[in-house]
């Protein structure tokens, strides 16, 4: 039986490896067994992003159109912009009214972040309100299943107390949402730390193949290997056998595989296997991101085309909401 879908990504910059094999790469594939949503998230990009929003529409683009060349179809999916759907903001709104204070202070990945980022930076409602806004936009469409990954897991449970809440405050029925958690290679960045814009080690989608060599090229490694070595399942040179192992070849990795355990790797050719093999897999991406880039307002078509079905069901769940609220 077909399950209900809604996941978005946040446009804070360009998609990478990590975004398509974290989440993009499963999106494509469930769209051809479920009924799914999926959204540009471009108000909970102002929830740290606030003071930065000179490119924000140009990132937005910029998304879809990786989400299209990925293999996203909007003749299975719904494709659409967040703030095309003013349905999420009042449900938003009117969930915050039941949701106390103490469960969002309590929520770990906004401990966390008030300790890396520092409370100045993580002191705006928003940024505190973030679950419940994900809420809403999960309940919109009813979904019962959300890609998501470890990190996201106590949000999606937030979300599941916010609308038990609910339906017991108001003798409602809405469905409670469940994570659908994949089996993702967790892919480092150049230099073997979390793959992050802002250590400014990632490889882009939008990448060139020339950009991608590049980058392979100039990742980080060690100083090679002694015989007898295990091959490490972290750090740089773990972080380069996972992307052999992604595109290359299963003769190509066990080659590489046996020169490490034979101290006889040398990194500079098993970079050049890796970047060859890269290119390849992501050639018809490629060609399919250079036509969409090329029509601006088929964008623009998909998007509007998307916001027409997505507003057509959220309204619906904004009715019964209200209903039982007595609002209506």
């Amino acid at each position: 039986m077909s399950e209900t879908v809604v996941s978005g990504m946040r446009p804070t910059g360009k998609l990478h490896l990590g975004n398509y094999f974290g989440a993009l790469k499963s999106w494509v594939e469930l769209q051809n067994t479920d009924e799914c949503y999926f959204f540009v998230a471009d108000w909970h990009a102002l929830t740290t992003g606030y003071e930065e929003t000179e490119d924000l529409q140009k990132n937005c683009f910029e998304v879809v159109v990786d989400w299209l060349a990925a293999g996203l179809d909007p003749d299975k999916t719904v494709i659409f912009l967040q703030s095309d759907v003013p349905e999420h903001a009042e449900l938003h709104l009117l969930l915050e009214m039941i949701t106390p204070v103490p469960w969002l202070e309590r929520n770990p990945t906004y401990k966390a972040a008030r300790q890396e980022l520092g409370k100045n930076q993580t002191a705006n409602l928003g940024f505190l309100s973030y679950p419940v806004l994900q809420t809403a936009d999960i309940l919109a469409y009813s979904a019962t299943r959300v890609p998501v990954g470890e990190d996201q897991k106590p949000h999606l449970e937030l979300g599941r107390e916010i609308v038990r809440r609910f339906n017991h405050l108001y003798d409602a029925e809405l469905p409670e949402m469940l994570p659908l958690l994949r089996q993702t290679p967790h892919l480092l960045g150049t230099d073997g730390r979390k793959m992050s814009k802002s250590y400014d080690n990632c490889i882009y989608l939008s990448d060139s193949p020339e950009e991608r060599r590049a980058k392979i090229m100039k990742a980080k490694t060690d100083m090679g290997s002694e015989p007898g070595a295990k091959i490490p399942s972290d750090g740089p040179v773990g972080n380069l056998f996972m992307m052999l192992e992604l595109f290359a070849t299963a003769d190509k990795l066990s080659h590489y595989k046996e020169l490490y355990r034979t101290g006889k790797i040398q990194y500079g050719y098993m970079k050049e296997a890796i970047a060859d093999a890269m290119n390849n897999y992501f050639k018809s991406f490629d060609r399919r991101r250079a036509e969409f880039l090329k029509q601006p307002e088929l964008i623009e078509k998909i998007l509007n085309d998307g916001k027409i079905k997505a507003r057509q069901r959220a309204q619906k769940t904004l009715q019964t909401v209200k209903e039982k609220i007595g609002l209506a």
